[in-house]
């Protein structure tokens, strides 16, 4: 939950900063000027106001710190080791790249539909979207077209906010159904709902298809979210910030094959006079066996072998030269539950913001239904 919230950040970065842009843009134009960088130096004193405030206020619990009550899930019934495994091993196991291909192909199947969301919802309904059913997109006037782009808009602010909700939902999820079986559920219902989204473009079905791309979107957002957490229960937490930067390079790896191969097959498919309602029928059935392999790969992932694991002495040895003592158990300025000044204050730092960025994007969802 913890991460999903974090990386919710993420998500909600972009949500904010794209109409704080225009904002900031209609703000400092002039009739010789179009006040970009004027945007670009007040967004820099933005950021880095926000930034700093984050950066300087972080407090690390004390080694071993929980918080008071928390009883440790037993690691044979959930996959969750109590061991550690060294930063320089931890791409020599198999787990790691199982891991990685499970978060490269769920990532790639999901980003390659944000970049081309308006463009399908655009192409696909055509005139179903402003009343006009028997209009395809190419028979639509400027105006017409127009006015499909503002619905699509909408459309890709709505899969925004599933993105980030899902990226909260699913990673708590997990905390109760474990890693492993969310990423089941992320690749079965995936592949049925990819598998699906034809079917519910032919029959017109604006609603259906919106909401399985919705549902798809906030597994992109939910496994985005949900491995942090799958990597410290391989890997123990020792060295677990630095393992997920490593396998960060999944999801780079996946910003460029889901936008290329979505793009490469619908250009395909124009060059093949394929109509544009049916452009992308074959590219739900490839992402469909992307993710039919990662759910391959999540089926592999078992607990790493013990002979991987630190020594007691050594996972001492590092934690006193880099946190001091340990505290067992006891508050931290956190884990007693309650809302003091403090804490409302900072929820209120993070909260405005966010939820300025969800009521201008909820404005643009809502051409999407009228």
């Amino acid at each position: 939950m913890a991460t999903g919230m974090a990386i919710m950040g993420f998500g909600g970065g972009a949500m904010i900063g794209a109409p704080l842009a225009n904002m900031l843009m209609s703000s400092f134009k002039s009739a010789t000027d179009v006040g970009a960088w004027q945007t670009f130096i007040a967004m820099g004193a933005i950021y880095f106001f926000f930034m700093m405030v984050g950066a300087f206020r972080y407090r690390l619990p004390p080694t071993g710190w929980r918080p008071d009550g928390r009883t440790p899930p037993s690691e044979n019934k959930s996959m969750i080791t109590q061991h550690h495994v060294h930063l320089k091993d931890a791409h020599k196991t198999p787990q790691f790249w199982l891991i990685w291909w499970v978060l490269c192909l769920n990532v790639s199947a999901g980003i390659g539909v944000i970049g081309m969301a308006s463009p399908m919802l655009q192409e696909i309904f055509g005139g179903k979207l402003i009343g006009h059913p028997d209009l395809g997109f190419n028979a639509l006037s400027g105006d017409q077209k127009a006015a499909i782009a503002a619905i699509a808009a909408g459309f890709a602010g709505l899969l925004s906010l599933f993105n980030i909700g899902g990226r909260f939902f699913w990673a708590s999820l997990s905390d109760y159904i474990g890693r492993k079986n969310t990423y089941y559920t992320f690749f079965i219902l995936g592949i049925a709902l990819y598998a699906s989204a034809p079917f519910f473009a032919q029959i017109g079905n604006k609603a259906l298809f919106v909401l399985a791309f919705g549902i798809i979107l906030s597994m992109y957002g939910g496994g985005f979210a949900t491995v942090p957490a799958y990597l410290a229960d391989m890997f123990g937490t020792q060295f677990v910030g630095a393992i997920h930067g490593r396998l960060l390079t999944a999801w780079s790896t996946a910003g460029i094959i889901g936008p290329v191969v979505v793009n490469y097959i619908r250009e395909a498919q124009l060059a093949a006079g394929v109509p544009r309602d049916h452009l992308y029928d074959f590219t739900m059935y490839i992402l469909c066996g992307m993710l039919v392999i990662g759910l391959i790969c999540n089926l592999l992932v078992r607990p790493v072998n013990a002979k991987w694991y630190m020594s007691q002495d050594e996972v001492a040895k590092l934690q006193a030269a880099s946190a001091g003592s340990a505290v067992p158990s006891g508050s931290f300025g956190i884990g007693k539950g309650g809302l003091d000044g403090k804490a409302a204050l900072f929820w209120a730092f993070v909260g405005i913001p966010l939820a300025w960025g969800v009521w201008i994007t909820l404005k643009s969802v809502a051409t999407l239904f009228q």
